[in-house]
């Protein structure tokens, strides 16, 4: 997100689904630990809806909520306000909402600059999630970004990652996993 722009007309409101039978929505303080929180109550529900802890399914949308989160926490903190998760999800779809009051700038996936540490939150966002954009929030200032996930295979959880026994990994050994037609490349450590 870029803070130093002012929003344009923007208004992809999603459209909305009667099909939605599961929600989960919470303020959370606009804080590093606010954010983590917010991850881990995700996580959490993601598991009592059958998503279980040890799958690819789970660990992208955690990872979504996580960078949601974060740059809420980032860019559209504004002191003494918190920012809003709203998690819902039917038979094939999760939705992950995160809504921040910062009304200047807008949430863009750009290409990071040079080595530095930030600036790939969206990158993975746009990369995991089948849909994401945002909205201005409705009724206040500030602006939602949203992410949907289509489950895989008719909305079942995915079925837990296979992975090599640990005596059998080297710390640098790459594994590769697809998580719903996506390749996430990472070092086993």
């Amino acid at each position: 997100m870029n803070s130093e722009t002012a929003p344009p007309e923007h208004n992809p409101q999603p459209v909305s689904s009667p099909n939605r039978t599961s929600a989960f929505a919470m303020c959370f303080s606009c804080t590093p630990r606010g954010a983590r929180l917010a991850r881990r109550l995700a996580g959490q529900q993601f598991d009592a809806w059958g998503v279980p802890y040890d799958c690819d399914t789970h660990h992208v949308l955690t990872l979504i909520v996580a960078e949601l989160a974060a740059n809420a926490v980032r860019h559209g903190r504004v002191p003494g306000r918190d920012f809003h998760l709203a998690l819902t999800c039917d038979a094939t779809t999760v939705r992950i909402e995160v809504t921040d009051t910062r009304t200047e700038g807008v949430p863009v996936a750009a290409a990071p600059t040079g080595l530095h540490d930030a600036g790939r939150g969206l990158l993975l966002v746009e990369h995991l999630a089948d849909r994401w954009d945002w909205h201005p929030r409705p009724g206040g200032p500030g602006k939602t970004v949203w992410a949907e996930y289509v489950l895989p295979t008719g909305g079942g959880p995915a079925a837990a990652p296979t992975r090599p026994s640990s005596a059998a990994v080297s710390a640098s050994t790459p594994c590769r996993t697809a998580t719903a037609g996506r390749r996430i490349d990472a070092a086993v450590t």
